[in-house]
């Protein structure tokens, strides 16, 4: 009942080593939650096949982005394999305002800042079954040699020995079953009574 819905939304912060399938489950869940919003990132990596700007990412120059950085306009930045990746603070505050939810797609780093501002955040963090099926995508995926696999499976080990401090953790080994939970997460969050209660107050006068 979106009557019930709070006035301001909430952020649901979602982490995943390179490969697991974040993006697409991500996808899923913006067609199938009423009432959320995805934050575009901004980056200064190149597109990849298919990839449009302003709906996958904000791409822009290594200098336009350094600038938002003196400017303070992110967040959270980060330095990803070379490439710079940043979350605006003016488009999580206009979403969230305006009572929607919202999904944010960053790495850890970028999920710890986002805890330390944002308290109320919850944080999910997406598993591949296991470090060799996580080669194996990686290996399938177009452009990618030997080097670029292996930087990224090293960090993937790092990321996986902080998925501790997530507040959920999804294994995304059928990728329809792990989209269901992280909605079930979202929904359930949702509903909690600290959330929902002053609105119910106001409506029962209770």
């Amino acid at each position: 009942m979106k009557e019930l819905w709070p006035k301001k939304g909430q952020l649901f912060v979602v982490t995943a080593p390179s490969g697991t399938g974040k993006t697409t489950i991500i996808d899923i869940i913006r067609k199938n939650v009423e009432g959320i919003g995805y934050s575009i990132s901004h980056t200064t990596r190149p597109p990849r096949r298919g990839e449009v700007n302003g709906v996958h990412y904000y791409f822009v120059a290594r200098k336009d982005f350094e600038k938002m950085i003196e400017a303070h306009q992110f967040v959270e930045w980060a330095n990803v394999y070379g490439q710079l990746y940043g979350t605006s603070i003016t488009g999580i505050d206009s979403t969230l305002s305006s009572g929607k939810d919202l999904l944010l797609d960053i790495d850890i780093q970028g999920a710890q800042e986002i805890k330390k501002q944002f308290p109320e955040a919850t944080l999910i963090f997406i598993l591949p079954p296991s470090l060799d099926i996580l080669h194996e995508r990686l290996q399938k995926r177009s452009g990618q040699d030997d080097t670029n696999i292996g930087l990224r499976m090293e960090k993937a080990g790092e990321e996986i020995k902080k998925c501790g401090d997530y507040d959920f953790l999804i294994v995304n080994d059928d990728l329809n079953q792990a989209a269901r939970e992280v909605e079930a997460i979202i929904i359930a969050q949702r509903a909690q009574t600290k959330r929902r209660l002053p609105v119910v107050q106001g409506i029962f006068h209770i």
